[in-house]
């Protein structure tokens, strides 16, 4: 099986220090498998360059959103809501970047892990976690170094505007 890391320059299409891998279910370490450690703080200046690219992608399908931008060590770095976008969304946003965070993988998985039910409805009474799809981790020389998230839509839509900023990161 590769490794996380592997998996991680495997996606990566150009060459780069930042790597995000904006495919959720692959986000998941597989078991047995150290997750990727935390690096230093993502800077404001790429922090602004990954809430540009989700943004024009919302404003691209014309869809309200907010969206949470969280560094390594959990502390906000930016939050944007945009017009119309529900009030609701702006802590969703930043739960869900959280939890990709603390995490350390897309919230997609866990969303996935409860819609299978059984086990995984377990999720559901884990404190501080979000089980909607649309938080990534920002990776950065194979660490985390941050995390988007985006609330707003439908959770697939939500994940669609967070790999748009993730992968202006990557």
């Amino acid at each position: 099986m590769r490794s996380y890391h592997s998996r991680m320059r495997e996606d990566t299409r150009e060459p780069s220090s930042h790597a995000v891998n904006s495919n959720p279910s692959s986000n998941a370490s597989p078991a047995g498998q150290t997750p990727p450690p935390y690096g230093p703080p993502i800077s404001l200046r790429d922090a602004k360059r990954v809430m540009e690219a989700a943004e024009a992608e919302a404003n691209r399908q014309g869809w309200p959103m907010v969206i949470a931008i969280v560094d390594s060590t959990g502390h906000l770095v930016m939050l944007h809501r945009l017009d119309q976008a529900q009030y609701g969304s702006v802590p969703i946003a930043q739960q869900k970047a959280e939890t990709a965070l603390n995490f350390r993988r897309s919230t997609k998985v866990f969303e996935d892990a409860v819609a299978a039910g059984g086990l995984g409805l377990r999720l559901l009474s884990t404190a501080n976690l979000m089980p909607l799809e649309g938080g990534l981790p920002l990776m950065a020389n194979g660490a985390i170094v941050g995390a988007i998230g985006a609330s707003g839509m439908q959770s697939t839509q939500d994940g669609q505007v967070a790999a748009a900023g993730a992968k202006a990161f990557g």
